[in-house]
């Protein structure tokens, strides 16, 4: 048995075929995809068609690759981007460009339907979230208000990868775990928030898809496809979800005691949780996860964004970076850097600043800088993790992932501010493989579902135990002062 995973990012689109039966990656195929220009500055978007395109040919390599052996795929799982917004018309075409999760124009749109649900704390307990740009909900208010023709034309509206589902199955439905990043889906209790609906406008209703369980499959292969890459009948697709979500399969977070943690351009934390965590302050996203499960999230903008910028402003390369950060103690001898440089999303201070502190001629030197820098982004997350730990989330083991992981002294750092043991995986496949796993797990089917899930999960999903990293006593109460300095320092503002 081989099984697909399909991973619809913001910058490509893989496809990854894996063996049901070992866990291994057999073939790889990836194909990039770019933003539509011309736009203003807070906007992103895409047309899904080339999203559409990348998949075919992304799978048509790894068919290539795959030879004889195609005709041993019987399953396949979707991830994609979360949040973004695709509307079709009756034919199923898209009437415009998909607005992105990074489209920022819908300040306005987030503000009214905040007001139209009663207020910021109201908002959350009506849908389980805030409501904030990167969501679904006000790119809809915004189509409508902006673009009136095409939300008339607009007779479907689905999420990046339940329109691929729909180019696979020729089905559109939404799944529990994507649509709870909508901002419309009551988290609580998995159905559509009658409240949410009615403040962007009742005929909504009729362009959302059916909602069901993201253990049930969307359908088999489109004949056209089958044909095409030359596999057997009855290949299933499943439910698929959100990239985060997927990444949760994908990296064994499928019980309780483990938190994944993405170090890339932005950051993110999350872990499995078996019953709702709703967050009155709105800084964890309460989203529900892809196995009909809920998924506690907190993201960060500032992580390789920071650090990044601090290794060009010297001209090094990665390897000297690591060398430079190696070499400064914890704390960078006083330097501290809060590093919202592009604001920050946890806690919501969207229009917050970065700061320099604590500066001597000791430590204000290039190496004290990138440690400082590190330091400070690292904290942000470990804001965000003790947010998590508050609402009696405990992490035993913190999985890392992103380019920023591949820093052993970066990961040393993850385990000591978060004062826990941090760890990488063997492959980086991530929500392409959580895909493909979870696509396995929906062809078993019925009361075999979870039984089947962590059986794929522990022959696909492997820990690299030379990353290993156990928190060090006295770093880390270095770290706990500090992560009390940053909390202090970047206290939203009650509203």
């Amino acid at each position: 048995m081989i099984l697909l995973g399909i991973d619809c990012g913001t910058q490509s689109t893989k496809t990854i075929a894996v063996d049901g039966e070992t866990g291994a990656v057999l073939a790889v195929g990836q194909r990039s995809h770019a933003f539509v220009s011309g736009l203003a500055a807070e906007a992103a978007e895409q047309d899904p068609r080339q999203w559409v395109q990348a998949l075919e040919e992304s799978a048509d390599e790894v068919m290539k690759k795959l030879g004889d052996r195609r005709r041993e795929v019987a399953a396949i799982g979707v991830s994609g981007q979360q949040h973004g917004l695709v509307a079709l018309d009756r034919a199923g075409t898209p009437v415009r460009p998909a607005k992105l999760w990074c489209d920022n124009s819908t300040v306005v749109q987030c503000e009214q339907l905040t007001a139209a649900l009663g207020g910021p704390a109201r908002t959350v307990e009506t849908v389980g979230n805030s409501m904030r740009t990167g969501y679904t909900a006000p790119k809809i208010l915004w189509l409508k208000q902006q673009e009136p023709e095409n939300w008339n034309r607009t007779a479907t509206v689905l999420l990046p990868h339940d329109y691929l589902n729909f180019f696979l199955t020729g089905k559109a439905r939404m799944e529990f775990g994507d649509a709870s990043g909508m901002a419309l889906l009551d988290v609580r209790n998995r159905v559509w928030s009658e409240d949410a609906i009615r403040a962007i406008g009742a005929e909504l209703w009729e362009k959302l898809p059916p909602l069901a369980s993201s253990r049930e499959p969307v359908g088999e292969l489109r004949e056209e496809l089958r044909a095409r890459w030359g596999l057997a009948h009855g290949v299933m697709v499943s439910a698929g979800g959100g990239d985060n979500m997927m990444a949760a399969i994908g990296t064994g977070n499928i019980r309780p005691g483990v938190v994944s943690a993405s170090l890339g351009t932005s950051g993110t934390l999350f872990a499995y949780s078996s019953g709702p965590i709703i967050d009155p302050t709105g800084e964890i996203a309460g989203f529900c996860d892809s196995t009909d499960a809920w998924l506690p999230l907190v993201c960060t903008v500032n992580v390789t964004l920071v650090t990044e910028h601090v290794r060009n402003l010297f001209g090094w390369d990665h390897v000297r970076f690591e060398a430079e950060i190696s070499k400064v103690p914890a704390g960078a001898d006083g330097l501290f850097f809060l590093p919202y440089l592009t604001g920050e999303r946890t806690p919501d201070l969207p229009q917050a600043t970065g700061a320099l502190s604590g500066m001597t001629l000791q430590n204000f030197s290039p190496a004290h800088l990138a440690r400082a820098a590190v330091e400070g982004v690292t904290l942000g997350l470990g804001y965000g993790l003790n947010r998590l730990r508050s609402f009696g989330l405990r992490a035993a083991e913190t999985r890392l992932t992103g380019g920023a992981s591949k820093s052993a002294a970066w990961r040393q750092i993850c385990a000591d501010v978060f004062d826990g043991e941090t760890v990488c995986l063997t492959t980086s496949e991530g929500a392409a493989m959580g895909a493909a796993i979870q696509a396995g797990a929906t062809l078993a089917g019925g009361t075999d579902w979870g039984e089947a899930l962590t059986s794929l999960t522990a022959r696909c999903v492997h820990i690299d135990e030379s990353t290993r990293c156990v928190p060090d006593v006295a770093r880390r109460a270095v770290y706990q002062e500090l992560q009390e300095v940053f909390s202090e320092r970047c206290r939203p503002v009650q509203r």
